[in-house]
């Protein structure tokens, strides 16, 4: 690999089927890859945590392929899981964030695990190891904390990486300062998390395990009462309940997939009833988005849209139709983590943030 004036930063996205890898030089994105895990390679473990070494084993693996030379890496980022909550940024990665991330403070994910590797992969190579805007990361305003009933509040888990990435993007895109800039920006992906953004922070956004649009696989808001009388209704157990509503609940419940592809390809065939489903999750998105632009109190500068999902033009299209009166609508689409992790590395390195402590 050739070297470069451009700091080099590797970014390590685990998945639940795969650990995404990737080397950039700048911004600028060289060699990576998918690593790729089967069923029956992960089998072999009982917990997220037992696969450490040997998702550990297939990254050395990879940076064995690129012929990197010792200290060639600036820095290493990792995704940053269900830690405690956090202010927005780019944090050093250090014992107490692992430990944290181990226990599973906030639950149990396999994204927990991209601070440890992170943080390995940078003493092998003697360099700065962070992760950048956490699942985890919460700049709830108090109001937005109510949730209709004291024993229960809402929380700030979010896809906050693309979230606040993209907010940086648009605003720039525009021509805007996005430390000042009020934008909505929605991820679109398996789940569906969308939110309003105060000069970068995010100050609300619906739950996407429980909460707002139905997605491809998540029921999104339910009504609660007939939702209440099913979990009594001795025809479901807890986990059964649980997948109900993520997992198997949206486009999976109506029309038997997940997949955003075949339902258009439905659409395109005539299937009328793909064709409502699919207009209806585009209706409850552009409803989700106009009540997040009363949290900005209408002073909203721009709409982002991203994530895999932003590819659909059904979609994308249907939802336009209901909210380009709020403000311009651009899109973003993707899922752009790996490219959102370094340029939060990048952001520290430049000088224009000050890495975090955890």
């Amino acid at each position: 690999m050739n070297e470069s004036a451009a700091p080099l930063i590797l970014v390590i996205n685990p998945g639940s089927t795969s650990t995404k890898v990737a080397l950039f030089n700048g911004a600028n994105r060289g060699a990576g890859e998918s690593l790729s895990h089967s069923k029956e390679e992960l089998a072999r473990f009982q917990t997220n945590w037992e696969q450490y070494d040997y998702r550990l084993d297939l990254i050395i693996q990879f940076l064995n392929r690129q012929n990197l030379k010792a200290f060639a890496l600036t820095a290493v980022v990792g995704r940053g899981g269900l830690l405690k909550p956090l202010r927005r940024g780019t944090y050093k990665i250090g014992a107490n964030m692992i430990e944290d991330a181990r226990r599973g403070v906030q639950g149990d994910h396999i994204s927990n695990l991209g601070c440890a590797l992170a943080h390995e992969i940078a003493r092998l190579y003697s360099c700065a190891s962070y992760v950048v805007d956490p699942v985890s990361v919460d700049e709830f305003e108090p109001l937005a904390r109510y949730s209709g009933h004291p024993r229960i509040e809402r929380k700030a888990l979010s896809h906050a990486l693309n979230l606040r990435a993209t907010a940086i993007w648009g605003a720039e895109a525009m021509g805007l300062d996005p430390f000042t800039t009020n934008l909505i920006v929605a991820h679109l992906g398996g789940g569906i998390s969308i939110a309003p953004l105060r000069g970068s922070r995010i100050i609300d956004v619906n739950d996407a395990s429980s909460d707002g649009p139905f997605s491809p696989e998540r029921s999104g808001g339910l009504p609660l009462q007939p939702f209440i009388d099913l979990c009594f209704s001795g025809e479901y157990s807890k986990t059964e309940m649980k997948q109900f509503v993520m997992g198997r609940g949206g486009l999976a419940a109506y029309l038997g997939t997940k997949d955003a592809q075949e339902v258009e390809s439905r659409i395109e065939n005539g299937d009328a009833k793909a064709a409502e489903v699919y207009q209806a999750m585009a209706y409850q998105i552009a409803k989700e988005i106009a009540a997040m632009a009363s949290v900005l109190n209408g002073q909203v500068h721009g709409i982002m849209i991203t994530g895999g999902l932003a590819h659909s033009r059904h979609l994308i299209d249907w939802i336009k139709e209901r909210v380009a009166f709020i403000a311009p609508v651009r899109i973003f689409a993707g899922e752009l983590e790996m490219e959102a992790m370094a340029a939060g590395v990048l952001r520290v390195l430049s000088g224009q943030e000050n890495a975090c402590d955890y």
